[in-house]
């Protein structure tokens, strides 16, 4: 459902199992291009965190506490339907079902949501400070995960085994 208004902000961190340089998450890399350009092409998408823009590094030098392994994307999208599409309905799939080949297993909740103002553009420690929110109070209208949006279905089937999530 679209907010008037409003856009929706998402987050998804991961810890790869090697540096980004290591062949073990080669093939993972060497995609990245490839998905997040067909992210920026899907209708309803607004906005991606960048980084350094050297080909094949995605945004795996946005790493968090200095960890290179410990990687960070951050998007928004005109709502939950055109996020929702891009997630579980493109070749984004494909790679998130083989996401146990180059991630490791985090058992803390590593993905959150918002609504921001259409033309605001959030910050890494921003959307930090909303996963940290929605790990201490759960879903609510300030940080949310799929549950939280009545309107997306596909996340039902597709998500993360539960000491993942």
């Amino acid at each position: 459902m679209r907010r008037e208004g409003f856009h929706l902000a998402e987050l998804n961190i991961g810890r790869l199992v090697a540096r980004p340089n290591d062949p073990r998450v080669a093939e993972f890399m060497a995609n990245l291009d490839r998905v997040n350009g067909l992210g920026r092409r899907m209708p309803g998408f607004v906005w991606m965190m960048e980084g350094s823009g050297e080909p094949g590094t995605g945004n795996t030098d946005n790493c968090l506490d200095g960890d290179p392994q410990f990687v960070a994307n951050l998007s928004v999208w005109d709502d939950a339907e055109a996020l929702e599409t891009f997630v579980w309905k493109t070749v984004h799939k494909q790679f998130y079902d083989r996401r146990h080949e180059w991630f490791q297993m985090l058992t803390d909740q590593h993905f959150v949501m918002w609504w921001i103002p259409a033309g605001h553009r959030p910050s890494l420690d921003e959307a930090m400070s909303r996963l940290d929110h929605l790990k201490t109070h759960g879903d609510s209208e300030h940080a949310f995960g799929w549950a939280w949006l009545k309107e997306v279905e596909a996340w039902r089937t597709h998500r993360c085994a539960p000491a993942a999530e």
